[in-house]
């Protein structure tokens, strides 16, 4: 039963979003080694790679022509400038997953959550939007990285109160207080919305063959 139900579900967009430095990027890393089922939504951007950042890894890196012209071409389901760089998600390998019952996991700001949640694909949006625990502690998790200058900190910093104020646009909100257990909720929740009556085509036939078998029996 386990094969046909994922060979006729559609497959979700799972929207991970939060300030920087609040945990996202690491709780979709943690997600997409323990389920299968779920591809990771690999980004276009303009930006230049960081150190140990791999093309068609971390991101698709391309020039800012590149980029205008996939906008053009309409094969962004999302995108967005973010500190002066443009970022978004090719569409063609999102609705191929989906077709097959796979989800695709999405790290993205609360502006490419909302393009996507406002597409044709929005029904089979699940959003979930990650808080830290105080503003003390994300800029105390910024600088541990290492990776930005501190005039970079300071803009991300600044940013992300206006981050914070889209939390009610999410399905679900997480205090990220401790990973483990941040982690262990975000699975929860991929799990019920799986199991969701509308994401289950597969139930109205079993439910018909239910209904023959009664009256065979009768």
């Amino acid at each position: 039963m386990a094969a046909r139900e994922n060979a006729t579900r559609r497959g979700l967009l799972i929207i991970l979003s939060s300030p920087s430095g609040a945990g996202k990027t690491t709780l979709a890393r943690r997600l997409l080694a323990v389920d299968p089922m779920v591809g990771f939504s690999v980004s276009a951007t303009t930006r230049a790679p960081r150190p140990g950042e791999v093309d068609g890894r971390e991101y698709h890196f391309v020039t800012r022509p590149k980029f205008e012209g996939m906008v053009d071409r309409g094969d962004l389901l999302e995108h967005a400038e973010v500190f002066g760089n443009l970022y978004g998600s090719p569409r063609a390998p999102i609705e191929a997953a989906m077709g097959q019952g796979r989800d695709t996991l999405f790290d993205i700001d609360w502006q490419g959550g909302q393009q996507i949640r406002n597409s044709p694909l929005g029904r089979e949006v699940v959003s979930i939007f990650i808080l830290p625990p105080s503003m003390a502690e994300l800029e105390r998790r910024l600088r541990s990285r290492g990776q930005d200058s501190a005039e970079v900190i300071s803009g991300r910093m600044a940013r992300s109160m206006a981050e914070v104020s889209h939390w009610a646009e999410y399905d679900y909100v997480l205090v990220n207080r401790d990973l483990e257990e941040t982690e262990a909720r975000v699975r929860q929740i991929v799990e019920v919305e799986r199991l969701r009556r509308e994401r289950q085509p597969w139930l109205t036939d079993f439910v018909r063959g239910l209904a023959v078998e009664f009256q065979g029996a009768s």
